[in-house]
């Protein structure tokens, strides 16, 4: 899984972002065709501090609203749950920010090694 919205941002400045309020999200969406309904995750996306979920999530609010009605029975289960999902999305940051955390203490070590 990708991460959106923190291209060009420094560990320092995301760290100071999450302790602000800023947050790790994913999307649900859905999408019907007859007798078959899938139920699927977007990209981690980072809400930045001060902003709603939607302002990232509303194209998976449009998908459903347009695609997931017409499964028959789970079509409109899942799509209700997605358009409420929209609005707030499933909150990962711990689990991401503890990743990335891994990550950059990874390439710090790695980067003391090669000298």
């Amino acid at each position: 899984m990708s991460l959106k919205n923190i291209e060009n941002w420094t560990f320092a400045q995301l760290d100071e972002d999450i302790a602000n309020g800023g947050r790790f999200v994913v999307f649900t969406y859905t999408i019907s065709v007859l007798i078959l309904t899938f139920k699927r995750s977007s990209d981690i996306c980072y809400i930045k501090a001060g902003h709603q979920p939607i302002s990232k999530g509303w194209p998976y609010l449009l998908l459903s609203l347009l695609l997931g009605w017409w499964g028959f029975p789970w079509g409109p289960i899942y799509t209700i749950g997605s358009i409420i999902n929209a609005f707030t999305g499933n909150d990962v940051t711990y689990r991401t920010y503890k990743m990335l955390l891994q990550q950059a203490q990874g390439t710090a070590d790695d980067s003391s090694e090669q000298r």
